[in-house]
C-alpha cells in the first residue's frame, strides 16, 4: 500500500509540476472521446435502421387479375414451406384497392377504375433474411425449359422481387460501416499519437530525474508506473469532461428533436451508460498506453 501511495502522489505532484503538457493532453482527450462519442451512436443508429429496412424487403406473388382470393390463399401455406421464408400475409382485392386508396389519399383516381375490382390478390413473402430474396425467387419461378423464370402455379401471374433495393442497402451499409471504421482507428490512432507527444514534453522536463533513478537501481517498473497512473488521470479527466459535454448535448440537442425526427429519435435506444463507461475506459487506456510507449526511449540508459 506504501509504494501505490508513493507512485499516485509521484502522478499528482508530476502533473501540477508540467500544468501546460497535461492541459493539452486532457484537451486532446476532450476532443477524441467528444468525436467517438458521436460516431459511436450514429454507426448504431444506422447500423439499426438499415437492419429496419432490411426487415421491410419482401417478395410480392400476384395472382392473375381474374383470380380469386381463395385460389391464391390455397397458395399460403405451400409458400410459407418453402426454405428462408419467415411469414406469408395474404392480401385479398379488396385489401389491395384499400391500400391502393391509402397511398393515392384520392377516392377520385380509384373511381375511375373498371367496374368491380381489377387489382389482384397476392401474397406478400417475407424472407428470413433479406440475403436469401434471390433463393426464394427461384424457388418461386424457377425457369421453365426455355430458361426464363416460370411462376411456381397456374394461378400466379407475376412474382416481383426487391433484390435491388437489398443490393443497394448492402452496398450502402457496407460503406458506411468502412468509412465509419476507418474514421474511428484514425482517431484512436491520432489520440494515441497525440497524448503520447504531450506526455514526451512532460517526461521530456524529467529526463534527468528518470536517467538517475535508473543508475541507482530503480527497476524500470518503478519508473514507469508514477507515469501510466498520470496517463490515467489525465485520461479520466478528459473523458469525464467530454461525457459531461456530450450529456448536455444530448439533453438540449438530441432530445428535443427527437420527436420530430425517426433517425434522431432513434438515439434514444443506445443505452448512455454503456457508451459513457466505454468512452473512460478507452481514453484511460490510451492515456495510459501513450504514457507507457513515450518512457521506453528514456529508460534506455
Amino acid at each position: 500500500m506504501s509504494r501505490i501511495g508513493f507512485f499516485l502522489q509521484e502522478a499528482v505532484r508530476a502533473l501540477r509540476r508540467s500544468a501546460a503538457p497535461s492541459v493539452a493532453a486532457i484537451v486532446t482527450i476532450v476532443v477524441t472521446v467528444l468525436l467517438l462519442g458521436v460516431l459511436v451512436p450514429v454507426l448504431q443508429t444506422t447500423q439499426g435502421k438499415t437492419e429496419e429496412v432490411r426487415d421491410q424487403l419482401l417478395i410480392k406473388v400476384f395472382g392473375y387479375p381474374e383470380s380469386t382470393d381463395e385460389e391464391v390463399a390455397a397458395l399460403r401455406g405451400r409458400v410459407a414451406k418453402m426454405p428462408h421464408v419467415d411469414r406469408v400475409e395474404f392480401v385479398s382485392k379488396a385489401e389491395a384497392l384499400k391500400i391502393l386508396k391509402q397511398r393515392l389519399d384520392d377516392d377520385s383516381i380509384t373511381q375511375q377504375l373498371p367496374s368491380g375490382n381489377p387489382l389482384p390478390p397476392a401474397l406478400n413473402v417475407y424472407p428470413d433474411d433479406a440475403d436469401n430474396l434471390e433463393a426464394i425467387r427461384s424457388d418461386l419461378a424457377p425457369p421453365n425449359s426455355k430458361g426464363k423464370p416460370q411462376p411456381f402455379s397456374p394461378v400466379i401471374e407475376d412474382v416481383v422481387d426487391s433484390r435491388e433495393q437489398a443490393s443497394q442497402i448492402r452496398a450502402v451499409t457496407g460503406a458506411i460501416k468502412i468509412v465509419l471504421t476507418a474514421i474511428t482507428a484514425l482517431l484512436l490512432l491520432a489520440s494515441l499519437g497525440l497524448v503520447a507527444n504531450t506526455i514526451r514534453l512532460s517526461i521530456y522536463a524529467r529526463r534527468r530525474e528518470v536517467e538517475v533513478m535508473r543508475l541507482v537501481g530503480a527497476t524500470n517498473w518503478f519508473i514507469r508506473w508514477p507515469f501510466i497512473i498520470e496517463g490515467l488521470v489525465v485520461g479520466l479527466f478528459g473523458a469525464g469532461c467530454a461525457v459531461f459535454i456530450l450529456w448536455l448535448g444530448k439533453v438540449t440537442i438530441v432530445d428535443p428533436l427527437s420527436d420530430r425526427f425517426a433517425l434522431v429519435a432513434a438515439q434514444n435506444t443506445i443505452h448512455f451508460l454503456p457508451l459513457v463507461a466505454i468512452l473512460i475506459a478507452a481514453a484511460m487506456a490510451v492515456s495510459a498506453l501513450g504514457s507507457g510507449i513515450t518512457l521506453r526511449r528514456f529508460l534506455q540508459v
